[in-house]
């Protein structure tokens, strides 16, 4: 692969990866109303997700996704169906009625939670296991392209993609250390809460072309 299709590559990859969508709203909702600790914890999800949908494309199976429509509806309905769960659980936690520090210690339970949740937004959505089919293939050579090639394009991805989520969620954890009243705590919950529910809605009116 030569430094120019590389260089393209990621040029691409970021700007399609700085549009927000469901991934994106799940790491600032976390980082909003967890702070920073948590957001890394949101980050490495985002990573992995994207790692295995990546890698579940490459492999053939996005191909079978981007033409089965019953596949892709199975899968769009659950996507959608977590992220409205999601949304509403984030509506619904609970506030302090008294200011706490932005990044007050995290328990293990939490962090775990937000990894898989992450894990479990990004790797789902079949938008984006079509959208690899379609992308990665454009910056191979099909004559000379090897697995070093592919595995290059993918590591490069992922990687662009956890810069991507780890800038939104310090930007939502930098927000969240200057409104630390409850009533601007609670704000922020059921924003990002509404957000995933919509991106929920979204997600289900998906449709394969």
């Amino acid at each position: 692969m030569s430094l120019e299709t590389w260089l393209a590559f990621s040029l691409a990859a970021t700007i399609v990866l700085a549009i927000p969508g469901p991934t994106v709203l799940l790491v600032v909702g976390y980082s909003l109303s967890h702070g920073r600790r948590v957001a890394a914890s949101t980050v490495a999800g985002v990573a992995l997700g994207d790692l295995v949908a990546m890698t579940v494309s490459l492999a053939g199976l996005g191909a079978l996704l981007a033409t089965s429509a019953t596949l892709f509806t199975v899968l769009k309905w659950v996507g959608a169906a977590y992220l409205v769960y999601l949304g509403i659980r984030l509506w619904r936690t609970p506030v302090p009625e008294t200011p706490d520090t932005a990044d007050a210690p995290v328990d293990a339970a939490t962090g775990r939670r937000a990894f898989r949740q992450a894990f479990v937004v990004t790797m789902l959505n079949p938008k984006s296991i079509a959208f690899f089919v379609a992308f990665v293939p454009q910056f191979v050579n099909p004559h000379t392209a090897s697995l070093l090639d592919l595995a290059i394009l993918e590591a490069t991805f992922v990687a662009l993609a956890a810069f991507n989520a780890a800038l939104y969620a310090l930007l939502a954890a930098q927000a969240r250390r200057l409104l630390t009243a409850p009533v601007w705590r609670r704000r922020l919950n059921r924003t990002g809460g509404t957000a995933l529910i919509g991106a929920g809605g979204a997600t289900a009116a998906l449709s394969t072309s």
